[in-house]
């Protein structure tokens, strides 16, 4: 009956509808390990996964942080948004899927977008030409 969650959970009760497990990293120094991510976010409770942006793609610099408690996870947030790690100040803020999903239609849109125009400029040339 002494569990010492309970009381954690008891003061705060009413978390705001953003919070999750899940933590979204930005501005880390690229040459982090995922060992020293596990270092330093492990201070704030029981770590479930790290997941490292690639170091060839844009994801560089990112990470994915998985607690076992939500609880752990918003404490992490609270002391860890703008912490100076390698002389970066990090981004910490919770994983909102509703978002990235938006951002990747975007960047999809923009890709069909730049084509469809790459295609304009190729129809127009061939006319152009065809005139003269």
């Amino acid at each position: 009956m002494n569990d010492p969650g309970a009381s954690r959970k008891s003061t705060n009760s009413r978390l705001p509808p953003e919070v999750n497990r899940i933590l979204y990293v930005r501005n880390l120094p690229f040459r982090i390990s995922a060992e020293e991510l596990y270092d330093i976010f492990g201070k704030y409770g029981a770590v479930y996964q790290i997941r490292l942006g690639e170091k060839s793609r844009d994801t560089r610099g990112t990470a994915f942080v998985v607690y076992e408690d939500i609880y752990d996870a918003k404490r992490a947030v609270d002391h860890l948004s703008g912490f100076n790690v390698g002389g970066r100040y990090l981004v910490v803020m919770y994983y909102q899927p509703a978002k990235f999903e938006r951002r990747a239609d975007a960047e999809e849109k923009k890709k069909e977008l730049e084509e469809l125009r790459r295609q304009v400029k190729l129809k127009k040339a061939q006319i152009a030409e065809n005139q003269t």
